[in-house]
């Protein structure tokens, strides 16, 4: 069993077409919407996270080029810096998957959980120490 996150890139002629669900359907995979933005009559991103056998995810991201859908890696990541975090947890509440949480309510202590991860750095601007970065 293989995971790989990638990110979506919806031409408008494309966002009305069932062309994810086929990753299901024909490729026998399972896959996480992390994240969407798709609008009608405009480009539409997605990012998934897809669990399956390897080379079926290797199919199924070919199927998805062959569609016309720009498929491009997860090629960031979040990291916190622990030596400069304060425990303020201004990060818990920004963070949309839940990535950044609250471990131990008696201590606030924050903790960041990677697989949770979709990169999308709304928890950087309110760090006050700049304790998060992207790293690329």
């Amino acid at each position: 069993m293989a995971s790989r996150k990638i990110v979506l890139t919806f031409p408008k002629d494309k966002i009305d077409k069932p062309i994810v669900f086929k990753l299901i359907k024909d490729f026998n995979l399972s896959f996480n919407i992390m994240k969407a933005s798709i609008t009608p009559d405009q480009e539409g991103h997605m990012v998934l996270e897809l669990d399956g056998d390897k080379s079926e995810i290797d199919r199924g991201i070919k199927h998805l080029k062959d569609e016309g859908v720009k498929v491009e890696p997860l090629s960031k990541e979040i990291r916190v810096d622990w030596n400069k975090c304060t425990q303020c947890s201004a990060c818990v509440s920004i963070c949309p998957t839940g990535a950044l949480y609250v471990k131990d309510r008696k201590t606030m202590a924050v903790d960041f959980d990677a697989e949770k991860c979709i990169a999308c750095e709304l928890c950087i601007r309110p760090c006050p120490p700049r304790a998060i970065k992207v790293h690329f």
